[in-house]
């Protein structure tokens, strides 16, 4: 299983209408990093839900529901999109100042490369940051 992390911004598409709508497909990436990124997911990978703009911080976990496919909203056919479910909301939300202030997570892509709206997440990133939100 691979981790990796997904922004958003919550007043555009919160977690909150991820939860109401059950699942959604992630569209709209145009970005080649991330667009590889995402084809690097595969089903049942775990993913952070990162509220970018308002809030900057991860607020719950989600699911990759469906592997890579064409993005419908694309006219190029060039770009991708996935499936992706809800798990759960996290106990304590971890802002990006908080992560930004730990040296275990100075490699972490979200700070290294933070204009990208999806990043992979190392295990040891992934478990550091799960404990963070358990605080």
């Amino acid at each position: 299983m691979s981790y990796w992390l997904l922004k958003s911004e919550p007043d555009v598409y919160s977690f909150d209408d991820l939860v109401a709508e059950g699942e959604t497909l992630w569209t709209g990436v145009r970005n080649n990093a991330a667009a590889l990124h995402m084809k690097a997911m595969r089903t049942g990978d775990e993913a952070f839900f990162y509220h970018s703009n308002i809030g900057k911080e991860i607020v719950a976990l989600a699911r990759i529901s469906s592997a890579a496919a064409p993005d419908p909203t694309d006219e190029t056919g060039r770009w991708v999109v996935v499936g992706v479910q809800p798990v759960r909301t996290l106990a304590r939300r971890v802002t990006l100042a908080a992560m930004k202030a730990e040296p275990a997570l100075a490699g972490f892509q979200l700070i290294r490369q933070s204009r990208l709206s999806v990043v992979p997440v190392r295990a040891e990133e992934w478990d550091f940051i799960l404990r963070l939100a358990e605080g």
